[in-house]
């Protein structure tokens, strides 16, 4: 912000006007956003006014996208009704993740046991009897978060390279992604954190219907928003040379 001229809490406006933020929001350096702005799924009762969800939309669709295409459209979902019916929905794929999981294997994942993923949905229906009793956490109230958004993806506009290939495809959600990603970081500058998931996308025929969707949207994702109980302060990732190698996947670790 020092280098941007602005005045502590002022938000920078590529017009060439700064804004003040919202009450509660939080000027974060670019850095610090990206080194520390983690999932979080506990959030206050808080509510989130239209004018700073408003805020966070504008400013995350600056994101990149294929051929600046801008394949995604977005529904913030108020009615209660459709948000305990996207719970519903939600919950069907988040109690076989959970067995999945117990199983030891990573959910869905495309080179996996297929036979042992099998038996492990199997197991869901007690997972999903034993949550019952208990009060549940963020999958069993995710009709009470403040704010509630899905995603989708255009599929008339999304250059999907790998979309003839014989193996599990992933190329285009390059042009959808960067946004869900944008929408957190406006998020945090705004005071707010959230939480991308994809779980949803188990019962993506349902949540068409539930939300209007034509059959050339697909459900990317559904993102979670709210002022935060906990703000992550501090992430564990992988270091740099567990995960970049120079010229080969076999050759030295860089920064070695």
């Amino acid at each position: 912000h020092r280098e941007l001229g602005l005045r502590r809490g002022d938000r920078h406006d590529p017009g060439g006007r700064p804004h003040q933020l919202a009450a509660g929001g939080v000027a974060v350096e670019l850095i610090e956003a990206l080194r520390t702005t983690g999932a979080v799924r506990d959030f206050t009762d808080e509510p989130v006014p239209d004018d700073v969800l408003a805020r966070v939309l504008d400013t995350a669709r600056f994101a990149p996208s294929g051929g600046n295409r801008q394949g995604w459209q977005v529904v913030v979902v108020t009615d209660g009704d459709i948000r305990c019916a996207l719970r519903d929905l939600y919950l069907a794929g988040w109690y076989e993740y959970v067995a999945i999981t117990m199983a030891g294997l990573t959910p869905w994942a495309p080179v996996t046991d297929r036979e042992a993923e099998a038996r492990a949905v199997a197991a869901a229906p007690q997972v999903a009897d034993q949550a019952g009793g208990q009060r549940g956490g963020f999958a069993e109230h995710l009709d009470e978060v403040p704010v509630l958004l899905a995603l989708f993806a255009d599929l008339r506009v999304l250059a999907a390279v790998d979309r003839d290939h014989d193996r599990y495809t992933f190329a285009g959600g390059a042009s959808v992604y960067p946004f869900a990603w944008n929408l957190l970081l406006a998020a945090r500058e705004e005071g707010l954190a959230g939480v991308i998931t994809t779980m949803p996308i188990r019962r993506e025929a349902e949540v068409r219907e539930l939300l209007g969707a034509p059959d050339h949207l697909a459900l990317a994702a559904v993102i979670a928003l709210g002022h935060p109980v906990h703000q992550p302060r501090r992430l564990r990732r992988a270091a740099v040379a567990d995960f970049t190698h120079v010229d080969r996947l076999d050759g030295r670790p860089f920064g070695t």
